[in-house]
């Protein structure tokens, strides 16, 4: 995104929330950077300076405000006005890729240079990307202290921290302040932790979100296709078990009525990988996605225009686990949504590990008996007794083999084209399927099911080619076209009537 000086004041002026996370104002009077929705007094015009992302606010020598709290910004898309590897390499820091390595590894991971990829960080994000994910600690351990009644221990493990001492230097760097400063100022303000924790079991975080979010539509599409004994989701709740550094644990999700933002409750072994599961949860529920950039881009097409008005602020349901989707999606192939929701039951019940955190969620967790197995233990396992045909069978175990070796990768650190190219290489994985797990499991905003029949059948059963051809002016958002067009069409029903209508689906 290029930053126009006169559009960001505007915005400012006007504390406009479309604008949030898109910027970052700093104010050289104070030394403060802040979001544009900062309730504060308004700057002077010439006294301010803005910024693409917290991160180069912070290496500029800025200090996150205490008002405004940058760190509770519901963030900036990653694949906003940046290129494509550093919209991979943004997704990677947020998944934790320089938690335990350095910048080199993360480039080479991505198929470029360090200095490259360097200079694509400066230039289209403003920071390095060790500084990008030095900011993200930060801000993630302010947003512990504000939210939650955790140790200034758990604290700073949770962050990224690699030892207490480093925590209390870096928040003493950016706010002036003590850990323990900064947590009685939030309680002043409102509660502080206890108005996140209400003294119930599990830890409390606030997920935000850019308005609106349809959380009926995604409630629906995931409880739809939830693996019984591994998840469930209602209007009310959506609720999984999940494997966490020590152990299992269960984790909660709900819409809260009037706020940007989703309540999260998680039952963890500890507190080590809660900053990773705070990320994969965004990543479920696609909280990073921008509904009017979305909306203005497909609504000027007048086939998409009124399922873009039926369905504000679309979201493309996500994965809290790239190989548990890709699993499933195999399961899929020509049967059913209950079929196949059956099959992945009948997996897990005899693959997956038997759930070892007891304590329930508020609300209850009946049901969650499993976490789903991992990439090792299905490249092991006889899967011939599910019921499977044998091709399918032997599908899931090739990719639990290749994903195991590294040979497949359901992560950001290649694109949408490459990743395409080594799912398909997969015996029994054709194009519909590794584009349907680029959409949902590797976040691909532009990934399309091109060979869908229930797509085409949306826009009056037109061939493939011409769907193909259509969608070229959907770009980047053709994902969120395919699933406005699956869920304002078909709601309640599979995108593509029972994949078995997915002719390529077989590979």
């Amino acid at each position: 995104m290029r930053l126009d000086e006169d559009t960001c004041y505007r915005a400012l002026e006007a504390r406009d929330a479309r604008f949030d996370g898109r910027f970052f104002t700093g104010v050289r009077s104070t030394g403060i950077y802040c979001r544009p929705v900062c309730p504060a007094r308004r700057p002077r015009r010439e006294g301010c300076i803005f910024f693409r992302s917290a991160a180069a606010a912070q290496e500029a020598g800025y200090r996150p405000c205490l008002r405004c709290r940058p760190e509770a910004s519901p963030g900036t898309p990653a694949w906003l006005g940046t290129s494509a590897t550093v919209s991979r390499a943004l997704r990677l820091i947020a998944e934790g890729a320089l938690d335990d390595a350095d910048a080199p590894a993360l480039a080479a991971r991505l198929g470029v240079g360090e200095r490259h990829l360097r200079r694509l960080f400066l230039r289209h994000v403003g920071a390095s990307p060790l500084a990008v994910a030095q900011t993200r600690r930060l801000l993630f351990a302010k947003k512990l202290l504000d939210e939650t009644a955790l140790s200034m221990t758990e604290v700073a493990l949770a962050s990224g921290f690699s030892s207490v001492r480093r925590f209390n230097d870096a928040i003493r760097a950016a706010y002036a302040r003590t850990p323990r400063e900064l947590r009685g100022a939030a309680a002043r303000r409102g509660g502080g932790a206890a108005r996140a924790d209400s003294g119930a079991p599990g830890i409390a975080l606030r997920l935000p979100f850019r308005p609106p979010l349809d959380w009926d539509a995604l409630a629906g599409f995931l409880g739809e296709r939830a693996i019984p004994g591994v998840e469930s989701a209602g209007p009310g709740a959506y609720r999984r078990t999940v494997r966490a550094p020590g152990g299992h644990g269960v984790v909660e999700v709900c819409p809260v009525r009037g706020e940007p933002w989703l309540l999260a409750r998680l039952r963890l072994p500890g507190t080590e990988g809660l900053s990773h599961c705070a990320e994969r949860l965004r990543r479920l529920f696609d909280l990073g996605a921008d509904p009017q950039a979305i909306a203005a881009q497909l609504g000027a097409d007048p086939r998409l225009a009124p399922r873009v008005a039926a369905m504000p602020g679309v979201r493309v349901p996500g994965a809290w686990d790239g190989f548990e989707l890709a699993v499933r999606a195999i399961l899929g192939q020509q049967v059913s949504v209950r079929a196949a929701t059956q099959l992945a039951g009948r997996l897990v019940e005899r693959h997956g590990e038997p759930l070892s955190l007891r304590a329930c969620l508020p609300g209850g967790a009946e049901g969650l008996r499993f976490v789903f197995p991992t990439p090792e233990a299905l490249a092991a396992a006889d899967l011939t007794d599910l019921g499977l045909p044998r091709a399918r069978a032997a599908a899931i175990t090739s990719l639990a083999a290749r994903v195991a070796r590294g040979e497949v990768a359901l992560d950001a650190s290649r694109g949408l084209e490459e990743t395409v190219r080594a799912l398909t290489c997969v015996p029994g994985i054709g194009e519909w399927t590794a584009q349907y797990i680029a959409m949902r499991a590797l976040r691909e905003p532009d990934a399309f099911p091109a060979t869908d029949l229930g797509l085409r059948r949306a826009l009056g059963g037109i061939s493939g080619a011409d769907l193909l051809a259509m969608a070229d002016a959907w770009r980047p958002w053709r994902a969120y076209a395919a699933v406005l067009l699956w869920m304002v069409d078909m709601r309640g029903v599979d995108p593509a009537e029972g994949e078995g209508l997915r002719g390529a689906l077989a590979g």
